[in-house]
């Protein structure tokens, strides 16, 4: 079986959540599963595993699960990237548009240093917005964007499109819905 056809059947759809007519893809199931997990972790590295990345930026919550282990296996820095008022030091910080509303995420203010080639990776990639801010806020740095690795992507919401239209990068991800 293919890789994506295993992280497809591990996924639980859930209906209605968080909000009526959407349906949430929960990767909670995939850690049932270590096998799995190792084989998931593996691919993602493959990836980048030729690429120069000196650290990882990954997105609350769900992001940090691989986003960590990712940043383990190219040997680079990992990066947190949170909701706003959830980093204990000093931040930098950066809004972006959801579909009923505005969210910001932080950085800790000394997280990259200029030239730092960043890897932004999130569990899922579908309008875009969090990882589009994630990458402004690795340019407000003068961070190199190497690339954004996800483990889902949404393919029929615009985030993929965004990506590339903005940052001329083709997003990585093991499965696509």
């Amino acid at each position: 079986m293919m890789l994506a056809d295993e992280i497809k059947n591990a996924i639980r759809d859930v209906y209605d959540y968080p909000k009526q007519g959407i349906v949430f893809k929960d990767i909670t199931p995939i850690f049932d599963n270590p096998i799995l997990v190792r084989k998931i972790a593996k691919a993602l590295t493959e990836q980048f595993a030729d690429e120069k990345i000196d650290a990882v930026a990954s997105i609350e919550a769900r992001g940090f699960i691989f986003g960590s282990v990712l940043a383990n296996e190219l040997k680079s820095r990992f990066i947190p990237i949170r909701k706003a008022g959830k980093l204990p030091y000093k931040t930098r910080s950066q809004s972006y548009e959801l579909e009923y509303g505005t969210a910001t995420i932080e950085i800790h203010d000394d997280a990259i240093k200029p030239g730092w080639r960043v890897l932004v990776h999130d569990d899922l990639l579908a309008t875009g917005g969090t990882a589009s801010a994630t990458a402004n806020l690795i340019k407000s740095f003068d961070g190199v964007l190497a690339g954004f690795s996800f483990l889902i992507n949404l393919g029929f919401l615009p985030g993929e499109q965004k990506l590339k239209n903005l940052y001329g990068l083709q997003p990585h991800s093991l499965v696509r819905y």
